[in-house]
């Protein structure tokens, strides 16, 4: 378990570099490959190729940032225009969510080791694993980092710094709410073997830092059954 671990958190970092930078789009036929941090740069131009009806995949490859409330419009444009959605080598926190919301959702192909970090604030119970992640409930996970749009501070009134003394209690709640850990969740793999590919799933609680091989191995957590990959 080890070995394939420590080669997924291998890689992952080494798409980092890749996916440090804001997004980008390729269009490719009917699949629109993203790349990239959801960082909010791109999302005009995604909504204009998703309503231009030419698209029917959107590829998220190696996308490895991004903010909650950006991966909320991500989100709502793919789920409006009902197109598929795929994750190619590795696609962490905000790129789960968009890719969640695809109507069907799945890994590429290839030869390449894919990862599915979805970030979450604490170790799944059991009663997690059977329905967090099955349909609608894929992106409910999601509001426990951005609350609703009017929940926004005015523009006009920027919040005054928080001291650092403070308690976590005593902060606003959506200061609370925009923060994620994009080392800490659930991470689903899928690994290229001789025989075909294995699938795994672990919960990392962010203290692992490179070291993959310290998250915890979950059992009874297969993707397909979740429902956070379809057939």
């Amino acid at each position: 378990m080890k070995t394939s671990l420590g080669v997924v958190w291998s890689l992952s970092f080494a798409c980092m570099a890749l996916g440090a930078n804001a997004a980008e789009l390729e269009l490719e036929g009917s699949r629109l490959v993203v790349s990239g941090m959801l960082d909010g740069t791109a999302i005009k131009a995604f909504e204009e190729h998703l309503f231009s009806g030419k698209v029917r995949t959107v590829v998220f490859e190696n996308s490895l940032g991004g903010t909650p409330d950006v991966a909320r419009e991500f989100a709502q444009a793919i789920r409006a225009t009902g197109v598929n959605t795929e994750a190619k080598g590795q696609c962490h926190a905000a790129c789960a969510y968009a890719f969640l919301a695809g109507k069907e959702h799945r890994f590429g192909r290839g030869f390449q080791v894919n990862g599915l970090l979805i970030p979450v604030s604490q170790r799944p119970r059991p009663a997690d694993l059977v329905s967090r992640w099955s349909g609608e409930d894929g992106l409910k996970t999601l509001a426990e980092f951005a609350g609703p749009a009017d929940d926004a501070p005015a523009a006009a009134e920027p919040p005054a710094p928080v001291a650092a003394a403070t308690p976590a209690a005593a902060m606003p709640a959506p200061i609370l709410k925009e923060r994620w850990q994009p080392s800490q969740g659930v991470l689903f793999t899928s690994t290229p073997t001789l025989f075909g590919r294995v699938y795994n799933t672990f919960y990392c609680d962010g203290t692992q830092g490179r070291d993959m091989s310290r998250c915890e191995l979950l059992s009874d957590a297969d993707p397909y059954k979740l429902g956070v990959l379809t057939p």
